[in-house]
């Protein structure tokens, strides 16, 4: 009896503990398979080499500034591709030029990606501008336009007043704006024209880092949009160049002037990328049809495929970058 008393104990207790330990694993594995199939599906390789239009393209020309509108094909700016995940999350961005292009697809990504954001652009973009005003909007971030030339000291001062103001604050710079025209000879440019591109290109980002540094706190990030033109410049656009060779060295020597004040600046160098400055005087029509397809990947970049640097160079998790031009530019190798 009292064997068979210990006996009956042994099987309890062996079936007791062989019960706890499928209840305990049991519930581990559920959950294991449970997360196994809430995962979305990878996306698939894209070829970049195929992923966008190629030359040759329609002739077709506007007057300057350009509406990335009217433009054929349109150029993508992340509209329907750019996912964020929160990398800029309570950021207060302000972005020269965000009607369209590199600008555009800066708005577009920051927004996505958590920061309230101010754009300028010319009073003639304004088609332009509310479509980025909507897709901030639309993105749960605040959105604010400021038309204005940049041209002007007094406007530059005010942009950046205005854009701490409705943002309630700065702490993202992205000095975009560019002005390009094209001119086969230096005697067919203009002293007129020769300082539109230096205001445009070089002033107005001098004007707005002066007026917005006051306000940028340390981990606060400038970020200036040079070019492959300032280390392999084009014949028929010689002021142009020259101000995308100056962008690169302000940015490298604001970074070191900077730096121990915990302010990052940084650079973006594109290559030949479908905006409005190409349609708008920026490229001969020859040099149009043709646009990109002498790069490595036989096709000109899109806005959107530059978005990602821009989040980078202000996202906190690259604290480490400064004084760096990240170029973009199909192969080319530049910077």
């Amino acid at each position: 009896m009292l064997e068979e008393n210990k006996l009956s104990r042994r099987q309890i207790l062996s079936g007791l503990g062989a019960s706890l330990a499928v209840a305990t694993v049991g519930p581990v594995l559920s959950a294991e398979g449970a997360i196994g199939a809430a995962e979305p599906a990878a996306e698939p390789l894209k070829d970049p080499t195929t992923a966008y239009p190629k030359p040759p393209f329609k002739s077709q020309q506007q007057p300057w500034p350009g509406l990335a509108s009217k433009m054929e094909p349109l150029p993508d700016h992340g509209e329907k591709s750019y996912k964020g995940s929160g990398r800029l999350k309570g950021r207060k961005a302000l972005i020269t030029g965000g009607d369209s292009g590199m600008g555009r697809a800066a708005a577009i990504a920051y927004a996505r990606e958590g920061a309230d954001v101010a754009i300028n652009y010319l009073p003639a973009e304004e088609a332009d501008a509310k479509e980025v005003i909507a897709l901030i909007k639309a993105a749960g971030q605040k959105a604010v336009a400021i038309p204005g030339d940049l041209r002007d000291e007094a406007f530059c001062k005010k942009l950046v007043e205005e854009a701490v103001r409705q943002l309630g604050g700065l702490d993202i710079v992205v000095s975009n704006a560019a002005r390009q025209q094209q001119r086969q000879s230096i005697l067919d440019l203009s002293t007129e024209d020769f300082d539109a591109t230096m205001k445009t290109n070089i002033y107005a980002p001098f004007w707005i880092i002066k007026a917005a540094l006051p306000h940028l706190k340390p981990g606060s990030a400038i970020i200036g949009t040079t070019s492959e033109q300032a280390t392999d410049p084009s014949a028929d656009l010689y002021d142009y160049a020259q101000t995308k060779a100056a962008t690169t060295n302000y940015v490298r020597s604001l970074a070191k002037q900077l730096a121990p004040k915990g302010i990052r600046v940084n650079g973006v160098a594109p290559g030949p990328i479908w905006t409005p400055l190409q349609v708008s005087g920026g490229a001969t029509q020859e040099k149009l049809v043709k646009f990109g397809g002498d790069t490595p990947m036989k096709r000109p970049g899109q806005p959107a495929e530059l978005a990602g640097i821009y989040v980078l160079l202000a996202d906190p998790l690259a604290s480490y970058a400064t004084g760096q031009v990240y170029g973009s530019s199909g192969g080319a190798g530049m910077p």
